[in-house]
């Protein structure tokens, strides 16, 4: 471990001063909070990349940086020097209008520089971040605008950078932990009873709309047509998915579509990432704190749309839009939802008496949608480079919402649009089942 954190303790953020409620105190906690995640990681561990979609730890420490530095410093900070002119290929990551970039499916071959660079890369641009915000040019609603962006693009990275290590690990055959907490108590006897909450349909209001913060693909704010329908009260639990197990879920052809059939097949898939069938009916996953025991009652994790889709279909149920979700989110409220500051780092059961309506909206496991990612109408990139931030991947994905358990706190909202190919299924992905009224 690279500081004081204790194996298994809570994630504690280093006050690097500031009030947090500020342009500078966020900025700062916000940096350190990127820095404690990867505290318990040693120096190889930040080194890895197990797969093409995935990217090493330092590597995130490094893009969120030359982030910060491309578009806020360079641009906007009078007499600012580049750390490394040669560090942009290195850590830009798709933006086309900015220069090439070094392949993706390489950046764990990036040894140089080292993890000791990258973390003074990082001291040095904080500390040019703080000199613009006290200046003049600090205060104006373009760069407050900017630096608000490049808060929520390192709170994005935060939450890959968990994702991205889990894989890492997982690929170990020593399934070492990330941190050290002990088995969780399992909910043995947790009754499975799924209500069906109504919701009476029409003309309904979706997309973003105020003053607080949004990515632009959660707008303009326009009205969709419903049908009356209904959602399940909770998400889909691993109990739930052990029995579609059971029943030859991932053996028969006829609950997929076909492309997920045939990934089904490339695959091998025969249960969701990480699960391990330890005896008969008896179920471990891998997670961040290493190799645990199935709850029943937590939330069903690591599935991707296509498995979200064949599951809906032997269920006789489907998966919400994107719209009847953010309708039946409204009801709800993010009070208490399993985030990152639980430090559970997992989908947890629910906790207390169950009471009506729709229970763990927020939190625990982003919840697939049966919606493409697509443009509102209406929707226009904003010019420049960041335009490239979300609207040129408007294709061939789908829609998730809701946020998980390693989604830092603050950061989501019952707009807020995650978006997925099918197939992929590393990133906290759950299902909430959806049917027509």
């Amino acid at each position: 471990m690279r500081s004081g954190q204790r194996p298994g303790s809570l994630l504690i953020v280093p006050d690097r001063g500031g009030d947090t409620a500020n342009g500078v105190g966020r900025f700062l906690h916000n940096r350190a909070m990127t820095e404690a995640l990867a505290a318990p990681l040693s120096a190889e561990d930040q080194q890895i990349q197990s797969m093409p979609d995935a990217s090493p730890t330092k590597w995130h420490l490094a893009h969120t940086t030359w982030f910060f530095e491309t578009f806020l410093l360079r641009p906007r900070l009078p007499g600012y020097r580049t750390y490394d002119e040669r560090w942009g290929f290195l850590f830009n990551s798709y933006y086309e209008a900015v220069g090439a970039r070094h392949p993706r499916p390489q950046r764990g071959l990036l040894t140089r520089p080292s993890l000791d660079e990258v973390l003074r890369y990082r001291a040095s641009v904080d500390d040019g971040m703080v000199r613009l915000l006290a200046r003049e040019e600090g205060q104006g609603a373009e760069t407050q605008a900017l630096l608000e962006l490049g808060i929520n693009h390192e709170q994005q990275h935060q939450e890959l950078l968990l994702m991205d290590i889990l894989h890492a690990l997982s690929c170990n055959p020593m399934q070492p932990a990330y941190r050290g907490i002990a088995d969780v108590a399992i909910s043995e006897n947790e009754e499975f009873t799924t209500e069906w909450i109504g919701f009476d349909g029409g003309l309904c209001a979706i997309g973003h709309v105020g003053h607080g913060f949004s990515f632009d693909n959660e707008a303009p704010r326009h009205q969709v047509y419903l049908r009356p329908f209904r959602l399940a009260s909770r998400p889909v639990r691993n109990a739930d998915w052990i029995a579609f197990i059971a029943d030859g879920g991932y053996r028969r052809p006829e609950l997929w579509l076909s492309d997920g059939w045939m990934t089904v097949q490339m695959e091998g898939w025969q249960a969701p990432l990480y699960w391990q069938e330890k005896s008969k009916g008896m179920w471990s996953a891998m997670t961040l704190d290493g190799p645990q025991r199935l709850d029943p009652a937590a939330p069903v994790c690591h599935v991707s749309y296509y498995e979200a889709d064949a599951f809906a279909r032997w269920a006789g149920k489907r998966l919400p839009s994107e719209a009847e979700w953010e309708v039946g989110a409204a009801r709800c409220t993010m009070d208490g939802g399993n985030l990152l500051g639980s430090g559970a780092l997992r989908p947890r059961a629910e906790k207390g008496p169950h009471g009506p309506g729709l229970r763990q909206m927020f939190g625990d496991v982003w919840e697939w949608t049966g919606s493409a990612y697509a443009p509102y109408p209406g929707f226009r990139p904003v010019a420049g480079a960041v335009g490239e931030y979300n609207g040129k991947f408007m294709c061939n994905q789908m829609v998730l919402r809701g946020g998980s358990c390693v989604t830092p706190d603050g950061h989501i909202r019952a707009t807020y649009r995650n978006f997925f190919y099918p197939h992929q299924r590393w990133q906290f992905a759950g299902v909430r089942l959806a049917e027509d009224a």
